[in-house]
């Protein structure tokens, strides 16, 4: 099988450490492709020592995607894909040198799934690990995943996952959200929807935890508290399809119980977002509430999330 890794890149200060990260990689059938987001940044002189080697390659938008369309940029990746699989990483993360041997010997134990998952390492700036994600079965279907994200706040992010090919393009790529803010757990739940998701059991995926980060943003709350709603919808369409399928005993029983965790979850990101964009200003905070009316979600929950995520921000 082939490896597609690919970086849809902007900042070019960890940029040589991603590069260098999939060139050290223990498996050698892999193909690598860096889409520079017409960057104001000298990508392509960090990239052009490597295009000597023919599984590189390079390219550049004629026009930025920019931040708030970030999964175009995702998505044309994808378009230059020739391999089996995809792993889409950020320009600041890093593989881990068995990553890649890692996910071949899980394909090999699960086959012919849609989706499969990496135990990652959340660094900082220094490349220090600061934080491990939580560690996963090695096999487990969508409503597991699910239950486990929303209930234990599991942590996740796009380069963790490596997807067929195939399945993406059959979907129409990576599901688009603002900011791609949830974009990586709709497009996992989709595609283990059906064949479920397998988990490395070693450490395989560094992600970078820094104040350059989508995820570190405050500026754009309006557009993250707009995602998270949609996410909140696509996630109750996802919940009544699956209730009308036959479902092993398992899985009904996260199903059954699923609902609680899943509002709490979307409480606590909605009161934070809306903290991050408020400080204070009280006539965003009325354009946050009636955004959150639309969507029936009870007033007494959202000022409980509000207030605890406000006091953790001025203290």
């Amino acid at each position: 099988m082939t490896f597609s890794i690919t970086i849809p890149a902007y900042k070019s200060q960890y940029l040589d450490e991603a590069i260098r990260s999939v060139v050290s990689q223990t498996y050698t059938d892999w193909e690598l492709i860096i889409v520079d987001d017409c960057s104001p940044e000298d990508l392509q002189s960090i990239a052009t020592p490597y295009l000597a080697d023919n599984r590189i390659r390079f390219f550049r938008n004629e026009r930025n995607t920019g931040a708030i369309n970030v999964v175009d940029n995702w998505n044309t990746c994808l378009s230059y894909c020739t391999g089996d699989y995809v792993i889409c990483m950020g320009d600041d993360d890093r593989l881990l040198p068995g990553c890649l041997e890692e996910y071949g010997m899980l394909m090999a134990r699960y086959p012919g799934l849609n989706v499969y998952h990496a135990w990652t390492q959340i660094i900082d700036e220094q490349g220090c690990i600061i934080h491990l994600q939580e560690p996963r079965p090695e096999w487990e279907s969508a409503l597991s995943m699910l239950w486990n994200r929303w209930d234990h706040r599991q942590r996740q992010y796009i380069g963790d996952f490596c997807y067929s090919v195939a399945h993406l393009r059959s979907v129409g790529g990576y599901y688009k959200l603002p900011l791609a803010w949830g974009s990586d757990d709709i497009t996992a739940v989709r595609a283990a929807q059906d064949k479920g998701i397998a988990n490395t059991q070693a450490f395989c995926f560094q992600y970078r935890d820094n104040g350059l980060t989508i995820s570190s943003s405050t500026q754009l709350s309006r557009l993250k508290i707009q995602a998270t709603l949609s996410q909140h919808q696509w996630f109750g369409c996802f919940i009544e399809e699956m209730a009308r399928r036959p479902l092993p005993p398992l899985d009904q029983q996260y199903l059954a119980t699923i609902a609680a965790p899943r509002q709490e979850y979307y409480f606590k990101s909605l009161g934070k977002d809306c903290a991050d964009g408020v400080k204070g200003n009280l006539l965003k905070l009325v354009w946050y509430y009636h955004q959150l009316r639309a969507f029936h979600f009870p007033k007494s929950a959202f000022v409980k999330w509000y207030l605890k995520s406000l006091y953790n921000l001025f203290k």
